[in-house]
Formats: structure tokens, C-alpha cells, sequence
């Protein structure tokens, strides 16, 4: 059984491959593969704050203590901040234990390597093989090489420094207010101290993280809350994270969601107005909106498109030299900055670019022009339905309807059992009835395949 998705091992809370005995070996495993004769031999572990992950972070510093590696224990902290520790302080892997945005009852595992980018996919695949195969796990060291487990106390506090650092000294937020919504996940101190310490005034929410509230009606998929705060505050924005804070989400002074593909479109824009952008182009996945594209090419930026997945953008990022990407949700990669998306770092990238430009987010993102794009989330038993002749039928009859005037992509989510639809075009009515009729098809099919 496979046990990599497109973002690590992921799964409800005591089901396979989400149970100690399997995550033990998941730590074995990878702790028998990155060992090496000579050096610390560290793996540093960060998590979330979901209520499952003391019992992750037991199971896999067993597991990697039991094969000769040591471990550093960080606590609950920003996904792209275990990318920056990993790096920086030279260790020879970071493991972060969350599901993102999912819920509480979901968690994960996803691994970074000593230069805190992802770890290739053939290592993941080794570490799958030896799991699946414990035979190879046997060989064990019974002596004084078993490896111990070690707190790092100032994790946050070197991470916070590390974001500041990313604008220039003497400057700050002073005059600003901001809401920010932290999902009661990993960002729940840090983006707030980040913005307070620099002079804005801060009113945070969903910062009371109870191991269950996790992403529960708030943070960057659910925005409604931040929006009535914004309004209500007179804020001069709103920022959004997803749990584990690799994702930000903005709401403007209008209390209007202020998505990734419009902060990408920002960022390009100024990155090549200032000569850093390098190879004149954004890297983003086949999910962004079109009107990205066509605003983007009248600036005389091209847009590189890759498979769904923020690992995906950052490979492409690495292999042709680009230093800015993202995702319409929310995952926005500052590559001269951190190898990952960075929430908090997102966060403050655009409140530096709004205290610059001296104008309301509402019209710095006023002439770019989104096309009316649909996403249904259908749940299914089996993924492989979306092979099915029936289905690919329904999807190319749908694109004669719109005949060159949008765009359908239908495929199965890399971390859900769900089959996501997504129809764009400049009609709304006639875009809601086919992604509604592509569900519809995919959902019966599903249903007799059961």
C-alpha cells in the first residue's frame, strides 16, 4: 500500500498508515536510511497543535533513536519554520507532523531534507520500501549508539528574528492594523508577535488551540470570521493561515478575499519592476486562475504552470532557476527567502508592499481580472473513477459548451478521498451547471463501482 501522497503520509488518527506501529517504522526507516558513519546524525521534529501529534512525535523519535539518529524537539511551529531550522542549522533532516488544513482528526508526516527542500521522491520511496518490508528494520543497535532526543528551546524565537529579517532594517508596520486569523494551528504566537513587535497594531483570533479546534470554522479555507472582524475593526486587512501556516489568505479593507493567485500577480509585478525577478516569470499549477495569465502577459511576465502540489512549484522553481511561486490557495514560495511556503513570511512580504505602495489593498489588486471559476469537492470510494470512459466523456462534451471561452480540470486530490472539479469561464451560470454535471457523472459512476 502506498503510503506517500503529494504531501508526505497523511490519514486519519489511528488508521493506517496513521497509527504509532506504522509511524515507528517510518521513523526506523528513515532513520536507517539518513545515518551516517560520522556527525551529529539529527533529525529535527516540529508539529502542529492537534491533539494527535504528541503520540506522532513519540512514536516517530522512538523509531529514529532506535536506529542510532538523534532528534531535536521543537514543538508546535509553522511547517516552513522546520524547513528554516533544518537548513540553518545544518541537520541532516526536518519532519513536520500536521495535516495542514484538515481537520483535527486527520494528521501527517511530511519530511524535509538537510537543505530544507523536500525530500526527493526516491528517498520517499525507500523509506516506503523499508516500512512495507520491516525485515530490513531488524538490524538494530543495542549499545551506546542508540540515539537520544533533545529540546530546542529558542526554535520560535530564532524563526520570528529570521522572518523580520526579510525586510529592511528601520522599516515597519507602525500605523497599520491587522487582523489576523491563526486557526488555532502552529502560527498561533508567532505571526501575531511578528507583526506586533514590528509596530502594528494586532488583533488576533483563533489563537486558543485546544488539540481539537484546529482549522474548525476558521483560517485560510474559511474566512468568513475574518472578514466580519476586518469590517468591524476597521482594519486595514485581514491574514489567514491554514494550521501548520504554509498558507496565507488575505481579506482586504472591504472585507473581499484577497486570494494566492492575487498576491502572486502582486509580487510578480513588483519583483520585476525592482529587477529581482528572476527569468521574467511566476511559477504556479494548472489551478490558477486565467486571469493570472492574461494579466501577467500584458506586464510582459510569463506564467510556468506544473502539476497541483507546492512540491511540484518548488521542483520547477529549483530546475529553471525561478525565485517566485505559489498556489491559489494560499501556498506562496519566496525562494530568496525560505525553501517552502511561508505563511507568516507571505504575511509580512504584503504588508511591507501595502506600507510602501501607501494604498488600500482593495486597489492594488483593482485591474486584475479573475474569470468566475468553480471548484466542487466530490467525495469517492475510489479515485480511479476519474479514468473511466463515462467520465471522460461527460468532461469533453463540457468542453465543447465552452468552446475556448474556459477551462475544466478534474482530478483526484493528492491528500483526500475526493475527486476535485474545477470549471472556468466568463459565464458563472454556465460554468456552475457543468461542474454540477461533472459531479453528478462522477458521483454515480462511483457509486456503482462500489
Amino acid at each position: 500500500m502506498k503510503l506517500f501522497g503529494t504531501d508526505g503520509i497523511r490519514g486519519k488518527v489511528n488508521r493506517h498508515p496513521m497509527t504509532p506501529e506504522t509511524v515507528l517504522k517510518v521513523g526506523m526507516a528513515a532513520a536507517k536510511l539518513l545515518r551516517k558513519d560520522i556527525g551529529r546524525n539529527m533529525i529535527l521534529i516540529g508539529k502542529d497543535t492537534r491533539i494527535s501529534g504528541y503520540m506522532i512525535e513519540s512514536a516517530l523519535t522512538a523509531g529514529i533513536c532506535s536506529m542510532g539518529m538523534n532528534v531535536l524537539l521543537v514543538g508546535p511551529i509553522p511547517t516552513p519554520g522546520v524547513a528554516f531550522l533544518t537548513r540553518t542549522m545544518r541537520l541532516d533532516a526536518g519532519i513536520v507532523i500536521s495535516a495542514s488544513h484538515n481537520p483535527f482528526d486527520d494528521n501527517g508526516i511530511k519530511f524535509f531534507a538537510y537543505d530544507g527542500f523536500k525530500l526527493p521522491d526516491e528517498l520517499e520511496r525507500e523509506i516506503e520500501r523499508l516500512v512495507l518490508v520491516d525485515t530490513h528494520l531488524a538490524n538494530r543497535p543495542s549499545d551506546a549508539s542508540i540515539g537520544k532526543a533533545y529540546r530546542l528551546e529558542d526554535a520560535t524565537g530564532r524563526y520570528i528574528e529570521f522572518i523580520k529579517s526579510t525586510i529592511p532594517k528601520g522599516e515597519n508596520l507602525e500605523g497599520m492594523k491587522i487582523v489576523i486569523d491563526c486557526a488555532n494551528g502552529a502560527a498561533y504566537k508567532i505571526t501575531p508577535t511578528v507583526l506586533s513587535e514590528l509596530g502594528a497594531e494586532v488583533i488576533a483570533i483563533n489563537t486558543s488551540p485546544d488539540g481539537t479546534n484546529i482549522n474548525r470554522h476558521c483560517g485560510s479555507t474559511n474566512v468568513t470570521e475574518l472578514k466580519e472582524e476586518v469590517l468591524k475593526r476597521g482594519a486595514h486587512v485581514g491574514i489567514a493561515h491554514d494550521g501548520d501556516a504554509d498558507r496565507t489568505i488575505f481579506v482586504d479593507e472591504k472585507g473581499q478575499e484577497v486570494d494566492g493567485d492575487l498576491v502572486m500577480s502582486l509580487w510578480a509585478v513588483e519583483l520585476k519592476k525592482e529587477g529581482r525577478l528572476k527569468n521574467n516569470a511566476l511559477v504556479t499549477t494548472v489551478m490558477t486562475n486565467l486571469g493570472v495569465e492574461h494579466y501577467l502577459k500584458r506586464k510582459g511576465i510569463s506564467v510556468v504552470r506544473t502539476r497541483v502540489g507546492d512540491r511540484y512549484v518548488v521542483e520547477e522553481m529549483v530546475r529553471g532557476g525561478y525565485n517566485l511561486g505559489g498556489e491559489q490557495s494560499g501556498h506562496i514560495i519566496f525562494l530568496d527567502y525560505n525553501t517552502t511556503g511561508d505563511g507568516p513570511i507571505t504575511a509580512l512580504q504584503m504588508l511591507h508592499l501595502m506600507k510602501r505602495q501607501g494604498i488600500p489593498l482593495s486597489e492594488m489588486v483593482s485591474d486584475i481580472f479573475l474569470y468566475p471559476q468553480i471548484l466542487k469537492n466530490v467525495k469517492v470510494r475510489d479515485k480511479e473513477v476519474v479514468k473511466l470512459p463515462e467520465v471522460k466523456q461527460a468532461i469533453s462534451e463540457a468542453e465543447k459548451r465552452l468552446n475556448d471561452n474556459g477551462r475544466i480540470l478534474v482530478r483526484p486530490s493528492g491528500t483526500e478521498p475526493k475527486i476535485r472539479v474545477m470549471v472556468e469561464g466568463n459565464d458563472r451560470e454556465m460554468i456552475e451547471e457543468i461542474a454540477e454535471e461533472i459531479a453528478s457523472v462522477i458521483k454515480e459512476f462511483d457509486e456503482k463501482r462500489a
